[in-house]
């Protein structure tokens, strides 16, 4: 009688050994890894012994020494006693001014170019369209030239264009009036956002309510009360701000704030540029709604201004704004393009202080981490917002 053996299970492994083909892509990446970390180590050793050579030493103890450097522009109190790392914070102070503004006033700009763009009227739609062309075509360095000499050749002080009462354009820039700074505008901007926010929540609340009962109220009259209502309270309790108007006093103003034909000529720039590519994805963006939508919204007897604000701008979001993230990360890095006309940005006090320091290396690396960092703070601010107006799964 034959008795037949039944094969035992094999046990499985505590660790799962790779296969064949895994453990050969392991093997490569791991000596692309060694590669990449013996090539980082020997170009380090030959910048210490380069360094060695001129009588230089790798460090940032440079940063405290008197920088010597003088600096038309500051937000900042600066002295040319000052050392490099005040220098260069306000280099970056500079680039984070030149940034904030332009990118608040192309986005302006280039919505107000994309929906124009699409406009029934031929002549505004052809204008919009050759301007869109031009600028696009042209190199950001010779239209930041162009401006700057534009700028150079306007009036002298006392014969300065005055458009608007408290207004003022010549030779040495534009002045506009300002706001003192005081415990009263502390308190008028702290009000200001209060009601800002304010208004968002009584939207989100409204919009919450229309979800789920369908009815809607209007929060203009709230939204409004508390814009104006709010400030003008802190005004009655400390006071109102005060505004200092430019005024001219012999040969130069008094008083008001005072942006540079460098920092003028260099904002106009960036701003005219950048909204072109702005206007461009404002435009595919609205494209890319569906017809149907703005005949659904007709057939509600919506007006044209509505259909556009509340149907296909919030639509059009979702494909605008990751371009658009681009076009601000754009903007930030072409303001390096400053010391062709002079204007005290980042890179032009970091060149001045590896001219003066030879330690071109740390300088480099400040600079090229401060853009990294403004890149990925706009990058963030960005993809959260599109993570806010993406279409949500149900």
């Amino acid at each position: 009688m034959s008795t037949t053996s039944i094969p035992m299970p094999r046990a499985k492994p505590l660790i799962p050994l790779p296969s064949g083909h895994d453990l050969k892509g392991i093997i490569w990446q791991a000596l692309l890894v060694i590669a990449v970390i013996a090539l980082g180590w020997t170009l380090y050793n030959n910048m210490l012994a380069n360094m060695a050579a001129r009588g230089l030493q790798f460090g940032f103890g440079f940063l405290d020494r008197s920088a010597g450097i003088p600096i038309g522009e500051s937000m900042i109190p600066y002295t040319p006693s000052d050392t490099y790392q005040r220098a260069l914070i306000v280099g970056i102070l500079n680039t984070l001014r030149v940034a904030v503004v332009g990118i608040a006033v192309a986005t302006v700009l280039g919505v107000t170019l994309g929906v124009a763009r699409l406009s029934n009227n031929p002549l505004l739609r052809s204008l919009v369209g050759g301007y869109i062309e031009v600028i696009r075509n042209t190199p950001l360095v010779l239209q930041l030239v162009f401006w700057h000499a534009i700028i150079l050749q306007l009036p002298s002080v006392r014969q300065a264009i005055n458009p608007l009462p408290g207004l003022f354009l010549s030779q040495r820039g534009l002045k506009i009036p300002m706001l003192e700074p005081n415990q009263a505008l502390t308190a008028f901007l702290v009000a200001l956002a209060a009601a800002i926010i304010g208004w968002m929540l009584l939207l989100r609340r409204e919009r919450a309510r229309q979800f789920a009962t369908g009815d809607r109220r209007s929060t203009l009259a709230p939204g409004f009360a508390m814009l104006f209502g709010l400030p003008l309270l802190a005004g009655l309790a400390v006071g109102a701000p005060t505004v200092s108007w430019p005024e001219l006093a012999g040969f130069n103003f008094q008083g008001g704030l005072t942006l540079s034909p460098e920092f003028f000529a260099l904002l106009i720039g960036l701003v005219i540029y950048t909204s072109a590519f702005i206007a461009e994805i404002v435009r595919a963006g609205i494209q890319s709604v569906h017809k149907g939508q703005w005949e659904a919204a007709r057939a509600l007897g919506l007006p044209g201004g509505r259909i556009m604000r509340l149907v296909i701008l919030p639509q059009a979001l979702r494909v605008i704004i990751p371009p658009l993230t681009s076009q601000y990360l754009n903007l930030t890095k072409n303001s390096s393009l400053a010391v062709v006309i002079g204007y005290p940005d980042l890179v032009s006090v970091a060149n001045t202080s590896i001219n003066q320091t030879g330690q071109a290396v740390e300088v480099i690396t400040i600079f090229m981490a401060v853009y990294l960092l403004i890149s990925l703070a706009t990058s963030l601010v960005m993809n959260l917002y599109n993570r806010a107006v993406a279409l949500k799964e149900r």
